[in-house]
């Protein structure tokens, strides 16, 4: 993402949602490998669809979104008012009357399983090459879907965009990554990632995955740098002038974030990043992708030219950065599709069979 933070975009947006006709279903993969050598005896994935799949004359799916959410979140966290009432209504972009949307909890997401259903530390150390396979096969054998007009991801889903790209080129008419890099997380980011994971470990109450009660104080301690890189300078500055507002906001955040964590679960999810690394093989992306970061992201900041430089490797890539405005969220103008809807109406245009 390199991080989404949903926790803080998506809790405070929970009573807005749009009350879309999501259908939901879970799909158990049997004897799931992971790429370590660790295998699940099942491997239970949730997913959200909208709209109805459509087949071509040779009967293979065209119209076909995979949308995926970033670290923490869940099938739906792309729902939020933000991003959904701009994209799936009549004559949007991803109309749910043309598209089938499809959105999938992750790996150690949501209602599919994760640490915290039982196993604890011993669950299966998945990573993203990981969580791409399982929305492969879920895709597939679930679903029947053997074509996708669009991957569509933001923050961890950006990422995992990149891998998509990479291990499947075929199987999509085009890729759009949001607010990530492709390249190995180091430097700040992967700090920040070890110290929030540290933070939960360090609490005497965590008793090595084995805890009876949840150890808040390491909890809390991760959701307050989680804060801190999502955050967007301008609208903090803004929305909480003073210091009784800011530490206000503060206070109320933690409350909801610490309440919607499970210690083990953050630590795993926080580390499905370790192995990350699509920059040698960018070049092997055949799909148009249209890339898309924020000036103002902290987690991904432009000053490290990261983007410029690889962004040419890419065959059929396009790379925006979006100006700093009162429009932006910092990392989070991923799902603030107003911000970018144009682009996304000229990339599916440019795709169009």
């Amino acid at each position: 993402m390199k991080l989404l933070l949903s926790l803080l975009l998506t809790l405070p947006l929970a009573a807005q949602t749009p009350q879309w006709p999501t259908k939901e279903a879970t799909v158990s993969l049997p004897n799931f490998h992971f790429k370590d050598g660790e295998t699940l005896p099942s491997l239970n994935l949730h997913y959200l669809t909208l709209g109805t799949p459509h087949r071509d004359a040779h009967g293979h799916t065209d119209n076909a979104v995979l949308l995926l959410h970033g670290t923490g979140g869940d099938a739906h966290s792309l729902l939020a008012p933000q991003f959904s009432s701009v994209l799936f209504g009549p004559g949007q972009p991803l109309d749910i009357t043309k598209f089938f949307l499809i959105l999938p909890d992750d790996i150690g997401h949501g209602q599919s399983s994760k640490p915290s259903d039982g196993q604890h530390m011993h669950f299966p150390q998945y990573d993203y090459d990981d969580m791409v396979a399982s929305q492969h096969q879920m895709l597939l054998e679930s679903l029947h879907v053997d074509h996708l007009r669009l991957i569509l991801g933001t923050s961890m889903g950006c990422m995992q965009s990149f891998v998509w790209g990479e291990a499947y080129p075929d199987f999509m008419d085009a890729l759009a990554p949001f607010a990530c890099l492709p390249v190995p997380l180091a430097g700040r980011n992967r700090m920040m990632r070890y110290m929030a994971i540290q933070d939960i470990k360090l609490d005497p109450e965590w008793k090595n995955g084995e805890y009876t009660a949840q150890p808040l104080q390491g909890i809390r301690a991760a959701n307050e740098l989680l804060l801190v890189m999502g955050s967007a300078p301008l609208q903090m500055q803004k929305n909480y002038p003073t210091r009784q507002a800011a530490e206000t906001y503060v206070d109320k955040y933690l409350e909801r974030a610490d309440a919607h964590v499970d210690a083990n679960d953050m630590i795993f999810y926080l580390n499905a990043s370790r192995n990350y690394d699509p920059s040698a093989k960018l070049s092997t992306i055949t799909a148009p992708l249209l890339w898309i970061n924020s000036a103002d992201d902290f987690i991904n900041p432009p000053e490290l030219g990261i983007a410029e430089k690889l962004a040419p490797q890419i065959p059929h890539g396009k790379f925006i950065l979006i100006p700093i405005s009162d429009a932006t969220r910092g990392h989070g103008t991923h799902t603030q599709a107003i911000v970018w809807k144009q682009y996304l109406i000229d990339l599916l245009a440019q795709t169009a069979k």
